[in-house]
């Protein structure tokens, strides 16, 4: 038999938010273990003080280092890791003498909690039970209320977002949703609240410390003085729909009349290839445009990778509505908003260029101008990280069969194959198409041998890139997905030291032939 390791959540920090089983198990435990920093009293003790009895059995599980230098071979991760080990090790000795274990911990166990370092290593060895406990926001959220009202209502999004994200990458996620909760600040705040402003966020944004607490305050994180900001802190954002419905109040409550509508002459609507995927491959004349535009619509992994800055409002979509998403770009361009439609690659190949002059094509939108911007296509990035297989005559095909009969695109494959081009194959499988891209091996192998060279490139551009060269026999079509782009050589392409590249010429007698 051994014990029962229970984690049990604290609540904010009054003692009196802690709940009624999270008090009667802390009462009950054998062993009651928690947290301590390198310095200090542990805060988690302080909150749990007059339910732990005094015949009970506590383990003070002090941090060796909390954030910076550490002399431990591994930094900081190495001494965090042989800490919970011990840590680990000590609980073990009173779970196996069948000792049930309590581990205090603040707010919600698994809510960014340290607690559940120890839960990943006991979940599965010893019974492990959680207590949830009130997260630190709904205190912070309670505290501010009379001054910012609810933080989400009816069908607002909440996200919760840690500080120690990059502050391009907050700043879209905080663009991105209705109510937020940004945790971890400390020293993060001032990248924090750079992200808020760039997404528009920072009127309205509230910090809260030590929330429930005794030190507790609250203040616009307009107003915070960046110096004094501790870790017990965080920051609400209240939702837009509850921003509106204060904002309607207000209207209905003043005399306050609403502007005039002034109607704008229609503005050019850009159309923008964001490359394949690093930023480097993003021109310069694109990174201009997209520097001065107010809207960006696109699929959602694309929109992105656009920056968000204050001004800039981003409409994100799904991956098969695309004129959907052109009409809505050509309703703001026509309204006189400055708008640009992103696309992955060049937007012209494959991309949302054509979607956009689809649209347009409706006589609503006749006094609209559109202006492709190129980019780096994927098939010259697949092309360039392998050599130069693409160095001679060359066709380019989206295996997809959304837009067009497979039967076309089996038609288009012979056609190409007979004529000995180079191919280079966009959309060759997804979740719904995956026998799609072995049809198209065989079909080709009709008309080219078997060792003609293939090439897959997966995610080029991006940290997780790799790049095959195989051959059309032994190309594994299992391996492909949506994330790939063929290139299948011609009956010339070959691989040499340097890599795979195309002949620039055709010989006579292989034009005879």
């Amino acid at each position: 038999m051994t014990g029962t390791f229970t984690i049990v959540g604290l609540g904010p920090g009054d003692p009196e938010l802690l709940t009624i089983k999270a008090a009667r198990i802390i009462g009950e435990a054998t062993v009651v273990a928690y947290h301590a920093g390198t310095t200090k009293q542990s805060h988690a003790r302080r909150i749990a003080d007059s339910f732990i009895p005094t015949e009970t059995i506590e383990e003070e599980l002090r941090y060796p280092v909390t954030t910076g230098t550490t002399d431990h071979p591994g930094g900081y991760v190495g001494a965090m890791t042989a800490f919970y080990e011990t840590c680990a090790q000590r609980l073990s000795a009173h779970l196996d003498a069948d000792r049930n274990v309590v581990l205090l911990a603040e707010g919600d166990p698994l809510f960014y909690g340290s607690s559940m370092y120890l839960h990943d290593r006991f979940k599965d060895i010893y019974p492990t039970v959680v207590v949830p406990g009130i997260p630190a926001f709904a205190a912070a959220t309670a505290a501010i209320g009379g001054s910012a009202g609810p933080l989400v209502r009816q069908s607002d999004v909440l996200t919760v977002l840690p500080g120690t994200l990059p502050e391009p990458e907050l700043a879209r996620r905080l663009a991105d949703t209705d109510g937020a909760i940004i945790m971890k600040l400390g020293r993060t705040f001032p990248a924090v609240r750079s992200a808020l402003a760039q997404a528009g966020r920072l009127d309205g944004a509230w910090y809260v410390e030590r929330a429930s607490q005794p030190e507790e305050r609250w203040l616009p994180v307009a107003d915070v003085d960046a110096a004094s900001v501790p870790y017990f802190s965080l920051i609400v954002v209240p939702g837009d729909d509850a921003k509106k419905a204060t904002a309607a109040r207000m209207r209905t409550d003043g005399d306050e009349a609403e502007p005039p509508v002034v109607e704008r002459p229609a503005a050019e609507l850009l159309v923008i290839g964001l490359g394949p995927g690093p930023d480097g491959w993003l021109t310069p004349e694109a990174s201009t445009a997209l520097a001065e535009v107010d809207h960006v619509i696109g699929y959602g992994p694309y929109v992105d990778r656009v920056p968000q800055r204050v001004g800039l409002t981003r409409h994100a979509s799904g991956n098969t509505v695309e004129v959907d998403r052109a009409r809505h770009a050509l309703d703001l361009a026509k309204a006189g908003e400055k708008v640009a439609v992103v696309s992955g690659g060049d937007a012209g190949v494959f991309g949302m260029a054509a979607a956009v002059f689809e649209a347009a094509e409706d006589p609503a939108y006749s006094g609209i101008a559109i202006r492709v911007l190129p980019g780096v296509s994927a098939v010259q990035a697949v092309a360039a990280k392998a050599g130069a297989p693409i160095g001679a005559d060359f066709a380019v095909m989206s295996l997809s069969d959304r837009l067009k009969p497979w039967e076309v695109v089996e038609r288009r494959l012979r056609a190409i194959a007979e004529a000995d081009l180079v191919l280079a194959i966009y959309n060759p499988a997804s979740r719904s198409r995956t026998e799609q891209i072995a049809t198209a091996r065989d079909v080709l192998l009709e008309h080219r041998d078997g060792d003609t060279v293939v090439i897959v490139g997966r995610d080029v551009g991006r940290a997780e890139e790799s790049l095959t060269v195989t051959t059309l026999a032994a190309l594994d079509p299992t391996t492909i997905d949506m994330k790939c782009l063929l290139i299948v050589g011609a009956s010339s392409t070959r691989i040499s030291a340097a890599g795979v590249w195309t002949p620039r010429y055709v010989k006579a007698l292989e034009l005879a032939q």
